[in-house]
């Protein structure tokens, strides 16, 4: 997931100049707040990879101690799960998520704004990551597998299998879609399509969930949480950046034998 971030950055080293420039757009964007933006995130992600990386192995105690009934009763079904097809499947859904912002690009209208969209998708990937990097990195909770005893001990207890939350592919794969719905709408706002571009940023994420928790890796709390976060961070970026319309008017107007100026405030 994280990899996707710094590549992802790559295009907003590219088109920055671009990206602060202000034309007609429903979008704004400063170039010293989005800078910070970015830099904060993918630092938070560097320092959420070395808490992972730390990481500790689950001790021979914990591991003989844990019991499904211990678990979040949404979480006891799952308990035991693990099939790597359905984790290789997942993988499909998950990277092509990383495309649908690129679908935005047809519109010769976005087009232009195409800076402006990737420094707000790098914000909304790097937010999305470094929130999950920390949180996996500082959370001690066993994936789904771990509580399959016919699995090697070793494979137990390995401290990448100690990471259930939360689902990192799911967040990220709904940042992608529900970012990509957003920005939609805002250029496109009467648009017909909407309901089936919402259903489709809705229903990307929830079949990578789906394959996660098959797989083993995570259980339903763990993609439910995966989830929302993804989807706030993709909606929530585009918003925060959704252009102010002052609402000082200043106008010019002609009368008989003067000129004048009109001057409104909306409250």
């Amino acid at each position: 997931m994280n990899k996707n971030i710094y590549l992802t950055s790559l295009l907003v080293i590219c088109l920055f100049f671009d990206g602060f420039s202000q034309n007609d757009s429903p979008y704004e964007t400063n170039v010293w707040k989005d800078g910070a933006w970015v830099t904060a995130g993918l630092g938070l992600n560097a320092y959420g990879l070395f808490l992972i990386s730390n990481k500790d192995d689950l001790t021979d105690e914990k591991l003989d101690n844990l019991s499904e009934d211990d678990l979040f009763f949404m979480d006891r079904w799952a308990a035991g799960y693990d099939d790597e097809n359905a984790s290789k499947i997942s993988d499909i859904p998950f990277y092509s998520s990383f495309a649908t912002p690129l679908l935005l690009l047809i519109d010769k209208r976005m087009r232009k704004d195409a800076g402006k969209i990737s420094v707000m998708y790098v914000e909304s990937m790097a937010t999305t990551g470094a929130l999950f990097a920390i949180t996996a990195g500082l959370v001690e909770k066993s994936r789904p597998r771990v509580y399959n005893e016919e699995l090697s001990r070793n494979i137990r207890l390995s401290s990448n299998n100690q990471r259930s939350f939360f689902s990192g592919h799911v967040a990220a794969s709904a940042t992608a879609t529900f970012f990509a719905a957003k920005v939609y709408s805002d250029y496109f706002p009467d648009s017909k399509a909407k309901p089936y571009i919402w259903a489709g940023a809705a229903l990307i994420p929830a079949t990578v969930g789906a394959f996660r928790i098959k797989s083993g890796n995570h259980f339903l709390s763990d993609v439910l949480i995966g989830y929302a976060v993804g989807a706030a961070s993709g909606i929530m970026v585009p918003y925060l950046h959704t252009r102010k319309e002052s609402k000082l008017k200043v106008s010019p107007g002609i009368g008989f034998h003067q000129q004048t100026l009109n001057i409104s405030y909306q409250f």
